[in-house]
């Protein structure tokens, strides 16, 4: 019964297609879930089903499941080819994909010295409380992304590569919001490293460092402003609005086991994958009036985000405080049950009493911690962020073929391999 509700949650978070015209063929069809659900559930019901199964199995019947749910024919599918990291599995024509590090280099050689300008100020502490964290040494993830998909679209819509001056604008407030927001986060969860380093509450104090925050934020909305397109401002706001509510989120949890993670998924997209997904569509409006065309943006961004913090979570398990730049088990320290926890909870039920009381017991990090280890948590949430790379490589390859594109498709598989 407990894989029964794994496989079930797994079916939950897996990533939606987006929205997209069906063919001929596929209206009309219909699923129907509880079927399957009821077929899954007399599956594990069996004793002898239950003491053969194993976790890869697992893996794959869900998997098969997700295949169904979404009107993709198996028999088109080979047995062999099902049982291959989903990421991995090629959906273009490049045997050798592009590095998106090197494509998007020559557009982000002055990224950090445009984000100084645009914080240019006269007093001396002020500035070098914005400046501390654009320094260079950040993984620049985002403008990255942002970058990449410009050049993709442009090329799509049947335009020069070369980025337009507000896409490159775009890029920049990305990078400026996001750092905005780490700044506002140290504060919040009291932590005393970021990138390597002293984090900037830890430097100069609580209040100093908000403001900081503050500032960077107003200076992105200056930034925004300028690029003078009414629907690029909406849709860049949104992001502040849910940065919001995504730290208010996580102040708090859900009883039910199910609502749980679906609060955990939704707290997610709000933190961490709105930023990409809203720059990426407004970059998209820069240069396409079709709504196809930016939902497409949309929802690789949005499918990218999310796998990219699900990998986070597996790596605060896996991953030592130095590679991270950041204290190992930060998030149970804090009070916070991610992915892999809310997995384990399925093998290890004492974890729910830990997560409701948010692990302030003595004893329930290190306890919490020995359980998830000992659970395939970890690896479920990582099959997860693969399911969502694999959503990203489907959004992305409806748009034409092109060195951008393709290396948009490698920089799922970075996200799913990074280990800092």
């Amino acid at each position: 019964m407990a894989r029964y509700r794994q496989v079930c949650i797994l079916l939950r978070a897996l990533p939606r297609p987006g929205r997209r015209k069906l063919g001929a063929r596929e209206r009309g069809e219909a699923v129907d879930t509880d079927s399957l659900q009821i077929t899954t559930l007399r599956f594990f019901s069996n004793p002898v089903s239950r003491q053969v199964i194993s976790s890869h199995l697992l893996f794959l019947h869900a998997g098969v499941l997700f295949l169904v749910l979404h009107r993709r024919p198996c028999s088109r599918l080979p047995y062999v080819a099902a049982l291959q990291p989903l990421c991995c599995r090629s959906t273009h024509s490049d045997a050798k994909l592009e590095d998106p590090f090197t494509l998007a280099q020559k557009d982000l050689t002055t990224l950090y010295e445009d984000i100084k300008k645009e914080l240019f100020i006269s007093r001396t502490e002020l500035k070098s409380l914005c400046d501390y964290y654009f320094d260079g040494r950040g993984k620049a993830i985002r403008p990255i992304i942002v970058v990449l998909m410009a050049r993709a679209l442009n090329i799509h819509s049947d335009r020069s590569g070369d980025l337009l001056p507000g896409q490159k604008a775009i890029a920049m407030i990305t990078e400026m919001i996001h750092t905005a927001s780490l700044v506002h986060d140290d504060v919040i969860d009291g932590s005393d490293a970021r990138r390597g380093k002293r984090s900037l509450n830890e430097v100069w104090g609580e209040k100093k460092a908000i403001l900081a925050g503050d500032f960077i934020l107003s200076a992105a909305s200056m930034a925004l402003a300028r690029i003078g397109d009414i629907t690029v401002v909406k849709v860049l706001s949104q992001v502040i609005e849910d940065l919001v509510r995504g730290e208010f989120m996580q102040l708090g949890s859900k009883e039910n086991e199910n609502e749980r993670f679906k609060h955990y998924l939704e707290k997610t997209f709000k933190k961490t994958a709105s930023l990409i997904a809203n720059s990426c569509k407004a970059v998209s409006i820069l240069v396409s009036s079709d709504p196809e065309v930016h939902e497409i943006a949309y929802q690789y961004g949005k499918n990218v985000g999310i796998a990219f913090q699900l990998v986070d979570d597996v790596l605060d398990f896996t991953s030592g405080a130095q590679q991270l730049g950041k204290p190992s088990a930060a998030d149970l320290k804090l009070g916070l049950a991610t992915g892999p926890v809310l997995f384990a909870c399925q093998q290890f039920p004492e974890l729910h009493a830990m997560i409701m009381r948010r692990f302030s017991s003595k004893g329930d990090v290190d306890r919490a911690w020995q359980y998830v280890l000992k659970s395939d948590g970890v690896q479920q949430t990582s099959f997860l962020a693969r399911r969502y790379c694999q959503e990203a490589i489907r959004q992305v390859s409806l748009l034409r073929p092109s060195p951008e594109r393709d290396a948009l498709i490698r920089l799922t598989e970075l996200v799913l391999s990074r280990d800092k």
